[in-house]
């Protein structure tokens, strides 16, 4: 049987055992991985390729992995850059995510962790790729124009939305008339299942059962110990 290749992905570790063991392990669960020891290596790579995700170890013997994120985001500003470093301080991490950056991971790291993280944000992303055409999208009798953050009412009225309700609402256009699991929203929007984001989900939920409450036709209806429904009726 052919493997089903999930996601190209350019890792960038100098680390030789490391790499391999983490490469190795990738592959095993279907991804396509190129692998490189040095910024000038990778950044050659992301001039004749193009990857779906990005793994940068941060500490590398020429360019680092911030420099890396900058001339990716020079290109590309979608996708995902998954940062690896062996320090935690606080000033590195907002360094790396004011630059572009999607997440950290902290070594030593676990298989498990990585593809985790992989896995939201190859989804995240995904769920951008469906509308990424078009700045809008029209359901019921709204529109939705997410790159102005803006949910356009019936009669034209605009209502000014937080890219988290963007993101929310999105995912429920992605996924509309299907029963949606609770774990599956919070992974796949706020990077984790958790309790107290379970209810920070609830408030949003509310908030945009609302701002919906012109068209009849749409609920958000709730599936009891499983999630919820986005229902477009006609």
């Amino acid at each position: 049987m052919a493997t089903i290749i999930k996601a190209n992905l350019l890792y960038v570790e100098d680390d030789e055992n490391l790499s391999f063991v983490t490469k190795d392990n990738l592959e095993l669960e279907g991804y396509q991985v190129s692998h490189c020891m040095n910024g000038k290596e990778a950044l050659q790579m992301i001039q004749n390729q193009s990857f779906d995700l990005f793994i940068l170890d941060v500490m590398l013997p020429d360019l680092d992995g911030f420099t890396i994120a900058k001339e990716i985001r020079k290109q590309n500003l979608e996708v995902p850059i998954l940062f690896l470093t062996a320090k935690s301080l606080k000033e590195d991490r907002i360094n790396g995510l004011k630059i572009g950056g999607d997440d950290y991971i902290t070594k030593p790291f676990s298989i498990e962790e990585l593809m985790l993280k992989i896995n939201i944000f190859l989804r995240r992303n995904k769920i951008n790729q469906t509308f990424e055409s078009d700045y809008t999208i029209s359901f019921g009798r709204y529109i939705l124009d997410y790159q102005n953050l803006e949910l356009i009412f019936p009669e034209k009225t605009k209502k000014r939305l937080t890219q988290r309700e963007v993101d929310l609402l999105k995912f429920f256009l992605a996924h509309r008339n299907q029963v949606i699991k609770r774990s599956d929203i919070l992974e796949s929007i706020w990077g984790e299942d958790d309790y107290f984001l379970g209810r920070s989900l609830d408030v949003f939920i509310s908030r945009l059962r609302k701002y919906l409450s012109h068209d009849e036709q749409l609920k958000i209806e709730n599936i009891h110990g499983v999630g919820f429904q986005f229902k477009i009726l006609s």
